[in-house]
């Protein structure tokens, strides 16, 4: 059996991996392939990522932060 690509649909599941078909498939056998999956979610690498470059932004800030308070201490003590 030949599948045109145009006879492909896109469907979202619910939270529990349910899909909505539609009424023009009540009462009818329906067979399904799962072509491909995406998550919305990022995987591991991405959160590792993430996390290092928001660790090393927050070290930067606290160095700034650090040089910004001295210099406003100093300022207040002269």
């Amino acid at each position: 059996m030949k599948v045109e690509a145009t006879d492909l649909k896109t469907k979202e599941t619910d939270d529990r991996g349910r899909v909505y078909l539609g009424t023009e498939y009540a009462n009818k056998r329906v067979t399904v392939a799962v072509v491909e999956v995406e998550s919305d979610r990022p995987d591991d690498d991405e959160l590792a990522t993430a996390y290092r470059e928001a660790s090393d932004s927050a070290e930067a800030l606290a160095e700034e932060w650090d040089e910004t308070s001295d210099e406003a201490w100093e300022t207040l003590d002269g």
